[in-house]
């Protein structure tokens, strides 16, 4: 394994690895039978290359993504939040607060402008007023919060590009 310049472990992937993560990314209802017919490799090795990816951290989770749309009416939120103080401490415990809150659904510390960047799906604006009582305005050390409500999704694709030959 190789080290990446952010220190983290880097696991080498070769042409096979590479198609199994792009079949994955595109369906990971695959049986481990279908998934090793379509990246071309016998289903023993395809077990052993999807268990080796899940061990390296590589496949983080498998889900099912769900339509928002067919749930029900709801919200989605981008939020900018700048807090006061920027201690390490105090940008963790934000942090820890925010990821812990079923309604982010992703969380960026960001630079440079705020501090964090939500991503936030919430049932409606009543549902949003609560999440901002929960997580903005109980915290002292929360000074801005700059919230943008998406009218349309253009795009959402949770795939990763990955190096050619997938």
């Amino acid at each position: 394994m190789a080290i990446s310049e952010s220190g983290s472990t880097v696991l080498p992937l070769d042409d096979t690895d590479l198609r199994v993560l792009e079949l994955l990314q595109r369906d990971a209802s695959l049986s481990n039978q279908d998934l090793a017919a379509a990246a071309h490799t016998s289903p023993a090795t395809c077990l052993r290359r999807v268990k080796r990816l899940v061990e390296a951290g590589v496949i983080e989770r498998r889900v099912a993504i769900l339509s928002a749309e067919r749930l029900g009416p709801g919200l989605t939120a981008l939020a900018e939040v700048t807090l006061d103080r920027q201690g390490a401490e105090h940008l963790a415990a934000f942090e820890a607060r925010a990821v812990a809150d079923t309604a982010v659904q992703q969380c960026y510390r960001v630079s440079p402008g705020p501090d964090f960047m939500l991503v936030l799906q919430v049932s409606d604006m009543a549902a949003y007023h609560a999440l901002v009582q929960r997580l903005f305005t109980q915290d002292a050390n929360v000074r801005n919060v700059k919230a943008f409500f998406s009218v349309h999704r253009a795009k959402f694709e949770p795939a990763i590009a990955l190096p050619r030959g997938a």
